[in-house]
């Protein structure tokens, strides 16, 4: 697996220097979904793709419009205001898609944080620490640097080459569908979230609940005079983990590293207002996994099944039944076509720089933008990207910086072959 002239060209043009610093910029915006800093990191995405020589399409979405589609994927955090970023190397239909989520989640507790930042991009132990290091500003700044290194090069492509840079991934995929509808298109796209060496060709999906849990108030000192909505949410938790077991039996081979690839978790729970009072009520909110290939309306019905029949089972509930609202991020599953020849070429490019060894293919138990690629832009898709998800959303998260320079020397492996790079 020698490379090519060209090959060896662009491969040496990549920056290591400057992709690193590019990712402890990156972490340095916080960008949490939904705030100002997301809409100034877009900003200072078009002007780093202007700078590399792209056209660049930037633009502000109309949410209503987004929001009256009947494909609209939901959201979770107040928004206002979103971009969308595209660049491209040139005319046509691009050979190659590059796409990166620019939003992070929240911070949780600062003092879990290393000196309480998790915005410092600190670099440790061969790593880069600080939220979004991991997802997915790591995939942002190779994006990045295989764009600078065609350029650097000096190389001419047969085909362009395009990068998405898009916003709101981390609750439902407001960019990927504004990005979607805007009508950017591509012959294929890598998603360049963290997958730890894999090549991630499945998501499942993810949707998210709310639960409203009816008690009755009574004074502390007089419980048995009410019903705690606590002890009445208690039966419906079992509800819940039970049809839980029920969708992951004989899940796909795919998800062999995972033990629970369709998980039903409670995020929040909320109830009662006063020590001394029995609750009245009880709002838990979390996530039912989608299985793969399986309509989110079918999943959603399964899932309502199940707590209306634990509700009509309990003496309290039965003439109390609990709330099912569907509210925030509503993530379907997506998938490549397993014998899509696309996965053999990245598997390639990873093979031809380190050593002939076969990435494994899996798929993930997290809902992403991939699935809007795929089924509403009609682009083949999947991940491929720098980083271990399990760092993903802790205060622990980072990224290894020999990964990531490996992870961008692939992407830009098969950016030169999917464009017919040349001098």
């Amino acid at each position: 697996m020698q490379l090519t002239p060209v090959e060896a060209r662009v491969l040496d043009s990549i920056d290591e220097t400057a992709l690193v610093q590019n990712l402890i910029d990156l972490i340095r915006v916080p960008s949490i979904t939904g705030t100002d800093a997301e809409s100034e990191l877009q900003n200072a995405q078009a002007a780093q793709l202007r700078d590399a020589g792209l056209s660049v399409d930037a633009w502000k979405f109309d949410l209503d419009a987004l929001r009256a589609d009947t494909r609209f994927p939901g959201t979770e955090a107040p928004r206002t205001e979103g971009y969308g970023v595209v660049g491209v190397t040139g005319p046509g239909r691009p050979a190659l898609v590059l796409q990166g989520h620019i939003d992070v989640v929240p911070t949780g507790d600062l003092d879990r944080w290393h000196d309480g930042d998790p915005f410092c991009g600190r670099v440790e132990g061969g790593a880069v620490h600080g939220r979004g290091a991991c997802d997915m500003k790591a995939g942002v700044a190779a994006n990045l640097a295989v764009l600078r290194a065609l350029q650097a090069s000096g190389v001419l492509l047969e085909r362009p080459i395009a990068v998405h840079t898009v916003v709101g991934e981390e609750d439902g995929g407001l960019g990927a569908f504004g990005t979607m509808l805007r009508g950017h298109t591509g012959d294929a796209a890598v998603l360049t979230e963290p997958t730890g060496g894999r090549i991630v060709t499945a998501c499942a999906g993810a949707l998210t609940f709310e639960l409203d849990v009816t008690g009755r108030a009574a004074h502390g000192s007089t419980r048995l005079e009410g019903v705690s909505a606590l002890e009445a949410f208690l039966p419906i938790m079992a509800a819940i983990q039970s049809l839980e077991l029920r969708r992951n039996v004989d899940p796909h081979p795919l998800f062999s590293d995972y033990p629970l690839p369709y998980p039903i978790s409670i995020g929040t729970v909320r109830a009662g207002d006063w020590a001394s009072s029995v609750p009245d009520l009880l709002v838990a909110e979390g996530r039912l996994g989608v299985r793969l290939g399986e309509d989110p309306a079918d999943a959603r019905r399964e899932f309502e099944i199940a707590i209306a029949e634990a509700s009509s089972a309990d003496p309290w509930l039965s003439d109390n039944p609990v709330g099912v609202t569907w509210p925030g991020g509503q993530f379907g599953s997506g998938r490549i076509d397993d014998d899509h020849t696309f996965i053999d070429e990245v598997s390639s490019a990873i093979m031809t720089l380190n050593g002939g060894s076969v990435p494994p293919r899996r798929a993930a138990p997290y809902g992403s933008d991939l699935r809007l690629y795929s089924d509403i832009g009609g682009i083949p898709s999947l991940h491929f990207g720098p980083g271990d998800v399990r760092f993903a959303h802790a205060p622990r998260e980072q990224v290894r910086i020999d990964e990531l320079v490996a992870v961008t020397r692939s992407l830009a492996l098969l950016a030169v072959r999917r464009s017919g790079a040349h001098f």
